[in-house]
């Protein structure tokens, strides 16, 4: 499980700023791609945690931001479907265990490769497998939130011209960031390796997409 420390919870929950999206219905376009939103605005520098510090220093080659790489994603159909078909492989794929049940420590980000993994092992290979399929590396961030039990919990955002969407292990369904229901507290900076703060931002859950 994400660690996040009470003091910073209580922070984060001190800032909300409630955000609308769009309704259920609206959530796909006609084209197979979804409707734009709002993307998720950072503000400011924010710590890194400390799993992913430790994960970066084992594995430093997926942590490495190059600024020649676009911010955004292009989005068009095919690479819609892509998205769609990764975060539903790697969610039918990673059996769900805690760190402490799969490493004996709090805290430990990994690629799943024995194919056990919690929240933020989803999202890494996730973004592994975007990659190599050609997606920018740049444009797909691993994202620090608070879920609806009030717990820490990683997800993987990815910036597109049309919107920042989310790769979860709890949903199959590709929402808007905007649409999950989660507190946003920091994300992987674009510009540096590193992280930023995203303000605490609380966001409406849309049922009916939830899966």
């Amino acid at each position: 499980m994400l660690s996040i420390h009470h003091n910073l919870i209580g922070t984060a929950l001190a800032a909300l700023v409630t955000l609308g999206g769009a309704t259920a219905a609206n959530a796909q376009g006609s084209v197979g791609i979804p409707v734009a939103s709002l993307p998720a605005e950072a503000s400011g520098d924010a710590r890194a945690p400390y799993a992913w510090t430790d994960f970066c220093k084992r594995t430093p080659s997926e942590c490495r931001t190059d600024t020649r790489e676009p911010e955004r994603i292009e989005l068009n159909a095919k690479l819609w479907k892509t998205i769609v078909a990764t975060n539903n492989s790697v969610n039918r794929e990673i059996e769900a265990v805690t760190d402490d049940e799969h490493w004996g420590v709090v805290d430990r980000w990994d690629i799943p490769t024995d194919g056990k993994g919690d929240c933020e092992d989803y999202a890494l290979l996730k973004r592994k497998r975007l990659a190599e399929a050609g997606l920018p590396r740049r444009a797909m961030l691993m994202t620090v939130v608070i879920d609806e039990e009030n717990a820490g919990h990683a997800v993987l955002m990815i910036r597109t011209d049309r919107g920042d969407f989310v790769l979860d292990n709890k949903r199959n369904a590709i929402l808007p960031w905007s649409q999950t229901g989660y507190v946003y507290v920091k994300r992987e900076s674009q510009y540096r390796t590193g992280w930023t703060s995203l303000g605490g931002a609380q966001t409406p859950t849309v049922a009916s997409v939830q899966r």
